[in-house]
């Protein structure tokens, strides 16, 4: 029945760094957020893994663009290419038509109006029939496995690329949430700039990233610390190669800023939430997804910091993905998702 299958059922976590879609259940793509387009004619070059080997190695002729920024769409054009290429990819079978789509889509869940039309008006574009969204926190618990319907309170802290999403959710709503602007981009912005000037070194984007995740730490002390990572770069004032060994401890101190704003803003959450929700909180413990969670130390630097229990999900970086798959094979049961 393959060929005569007139809907075709994609989950979607369109995410400021990654892309992840489900179909039928499988994880069957995961690619970076960006695209290559050509100037000229403004056609598509590149998605996914291969635009960002492009990235900050092309010539005049090309541009990689992220069409995500902080969580929202930047650039209308190229999100809606990005989307079309990625929804090809994930249906590889050759078809005579091409199927509508029913699309449930994770979002950040501090968007405004305006940001969900956008979300919403990239997926028609891209083929979406019938668009519904989903709240990232929200995905994100029922990715991990939490029942969101009980009448019991959750913390979820969600660290992507562009946003830091942290919700309590209770009876299959979000009780107090708090979307802020800081997440995975900014510990890398940091990076770029602390080598520049600490270590005189210019290094790009992905360079930093590099670092992030060889070296990244949210602690300056750390029970098995990783091996410094040596970055390689030309020195700001002569030009000429440096090589300069990076330890953790380091990049603990040039992230601890931006790590005391999720903190700060996590136990602002907390402050709104309602007494017999905070008592749930405590017991259960809060959960950390997204690609944030993997920092070395972080869990231990929120527990101290508040003295509850912080739990890693198993699957940080798809844990949202999951969740949207769930809520795709579940449209009629859960009445949270936003039409």
């Amino acid at each position: 029945m393959g060929l005569f299958s007139f809907t075709q059922e994609v989950a979607m976590d369109l995410g400021t760094a990654n892309t992840i879609v489900i179909c039928n259940g499988k994880m069957v793509v995961d690619e970076p957020s960006m695209v290559a387009l050509d100037r000229r004619t403004d056609k598509v070059l590149a998605i996914g893994k291969s635009a960002r080997e492009m990235d900050g190695k092309v010539h005049d002729n090309i541009r990689t663009i992220r069409p995500l920024r902080e969580g929202v769409i930047a650039d209308f054009y190229a999100a809606e290419q990005m989307m079309r290429g990625l929804i090809k990819m994930a249906s590889n079978r050759s078809r005579w038509f091409t199927p509508s789509l029913r699309m449930v889509i994770g979002i950040p869940s501090g968007s405004t109006e305006v940001e969900i039309r956008a979300v919403r008006d990239s997926a028609e574009h891209a083929g979406g029939r019938d668009v519904y969204m989903i709240f990232e926190p929200m995905a994100a618990a029922l990715g991990i496995g939490i029942d969101v319907q009980a009448p019991e309170g959750n913390m979820i802290v969600d660290i992507g690329g562009g946003t830091t999403e942290i919700a309590v959710i209770s009876l299959g709503g979000i009780v107090s949430n708090k979307s802020i602007r800081i997440a995975g981009d900014d510990l890398t912005a940091d990076i770029v700039d602390y080598m520049r000037r600490q270590h005189n070194v210019k290094v790009g984007e992905r360079t930093a990233e590099q670092i992030k995740i060889h070296v990244g730490s949210a602690l300056t002390t750390l029970q098995d610390p990783p091996e410094d990572y040596v970055v390689h770069g030309p020195n700001q004032m002569t030009a000429l190669p440096m090589e300069v060994p990076v330890s953790y401890q380091e990049i603990a101190h040039c992230l601890d800023r931006t790590i005391s704003k999720m903190e700060a803003a996590i136990l602002s959450a907390l402050e709104q939430t309602p007494p017999e929700l905070y008592a749930d909180i405590v017991h259960n413990g809060i959960y950390l997804t997204g690609g944030g969670a993997l920092m070395r130390g972080l869990d231990k630097r929120l527990a101290d910091k508040m003295n509850i229990a912080f739990h890693v999900a198993e699957d940080p970086l798809h844990a949202v993905a999951r969740g949207t798959g769930v809520a795709l094979k579940n449209i009629d049961k859960f009445n949270f998702l936003i039409r």
